[in-house]
C-alpha cells in the first residue's frame, strides 16, 4: 500500500471539489480564513510521516483539543471526572443547553462544550488559569515533539467576544454545583485551549498515542493507561462529531474528533495517527472535505476498525 501516493491523489481530488462548505463565521478570527485550504497528513506505526497539500500550515484546531485536555484531565484525577460528565452520545448541538436541565447540569459527553468547560474546571483544580493554560500547551508541545505549537491569542479573545452560549452553559452548570471554579476562569481555559495551533502534521504526531495504546512513541513514556486510551478512541468514535458522529462512524468507521476550525484528528489504533483540515464546514459543524477525504481514505486502506 503506497500511502504517499495515496495521500496526493486525495489531496488533489479535494482540490478539484467545488462544494466546499461554510467557514465558522460566527467566531470572528475564523470567518477571514480561507474554505480553498486543503491539509491531510497520516503518522503511521513506524513513525513514517505521510503528508499532502496544506499540512504544515497551522490552523486553529479547536474542538480537537477536548481530546488532549481529557487525556491530561484523566490523569490528573483517573475516573472521578465520569461522575461530572457522562459518556453517551447527545443527539445534539455542540452548544446545545436542552438537556442539562433534565440531566441535572451533568454533560452528557466531555466533546460537547458543556462537557469540555466541566474537563477545563477539573483541570483548574489547585492552579489558576494561566498556569492550567500553560500546562496544557506544555503537555500538547510534549506529544507533537514540537515546541512551535501555540495558542493563538486573537482567536481566544475572539472566542470570548462571542462566546455567550459557552457563558451560559458555564453559569448553569455552576448552578447545579458541577462547576467548583469560577465560570470566567473554566471558560477562559477552555477558550484557550481552543485557540491551540497546529499543522495538520503537528497535530497527526500528537495523537499517535492513542494510536500506541497510551505509550508516547517518540520517547516511550506512557502517556496514559492502555484502557484509558482505548475509551477516549471510543468516545472519539461514538462522540467526536457531535449529532454528526453517527453518520461519520457509518461513512469512515474510524475513530475521529473535529474542531470548527476545520480540523479532524482520527486514530487508526496501531496502525495510524491522522489529521486532516480544510476550514469549509458541512451542516453539523464538521468538516466537508476533511470527512470526505477520511472516508476516501478509509475505503481505499481497508482501515475501518470494523474491517476483519
Amino acid at each position: 500500500m503506497d500511502l504517499s501516493k495515496m495521500v496526493v491523489e486525495i489531496a488533489s481530488e479535494m482540490a478539484a471539489e467545488t462544494d466546499r462548505g461554510h467557514v465558522a463565521d460566527y467566531i470572528p478570527a475564523l470567518a477571514r480564513v480561507s474554505p480553498d485550504q486543503f491539509g491531510i497528513a497520516v503518522v503511521t506505526a513506524d513513525g513514517t510521516v505521510h503528508a499532502a497539500g496544506d499540512a504544515e500550515t497551522p490552523f486553529s484546531i479547536q474542538s480537537v483539543s477536548k481530546v488532549f485536555a481529557l487525556t491530561l484531565a484523566l490523569d490528573r484525577i483517573g475516573e472521578a471526572l465520569w461522575h461530572r460528565v457522562g459518556r453517551e452520545p447527545s443527539g445534539s448541538a455542540f452548544n446545545s443547553i436542552v438537556q442539562l436541565e433534565s440531566e441535572r447540569g451533568i454533560p452528557r459527553n466531555p466533546f460537547i462544550n458543556a462537557g469540555a468547560i466541566v474537563v477545563s474546571d477539573a483541570l483548574l483544580a489547585g492552579h489558576d488559569a494561566r498556569e492550567t493554560i500553560g500546562d496544557l500547551l506544555r503537555f500538547v508541545r510534549f506529544l507533537a515533539e514540537d515546541d512551535g505549537v501555540e495558542i493563538d491569542s486573537e482567536v481566544a479573545h475572539s472566542e470570548a467576544g462571542t462566546g455567550f452560549r459557552n457563558f451560559a452553559l458555564a453559569n448553569y452548570m455552576k448552578a447545579f454545583g458541577n462547576l467548583g471554579n469560577a465560570v470566567e476562569d473554566a471558560c477562559k481555559v477552555y477558550f484557550h485551549q481552543c485557540a491551540l495551533t497546529m499543522s495538520c502534521c503537528q497535530l497527526a504526531k500528537a495523537g499517535r498515542y492513542l494510536m500506541t495504546e497510551g505509550i508516547h512513541p517518540g520517547s516511550g513514556t506512557p502517556v496514559i493507561t492502555p484502557e484509558r486510551a482505548r475509551r477516549i478512541s471510543a468516545l472519539m468514535l461514538t462522540c467526536g462529531h457531535y449529532d454528526g458522529s453517527g453518520e461519520f462512524a457509518f461513512r469512515v468507521g474510524i475513530p475521529g474528533k473535529s474542531g470548527v476550525g476545520g480540523g479532524i484528528l482520527a486514530i487508526v489504533p496501531g496502525k495510524a495517527s491522522i489529521a486532516v483540515w480544510s476550514p469549509g464546514l458541512n451542516e453539523r459543524g464538521n468538516s466537508k472535505l476533511g470527512s470526505l477525504a477520511l472516508e476516501r481514505l478509509a475505503e481505499r486502506t481497508g482501515w475501518s476498525v470494523f474491517t476483519a
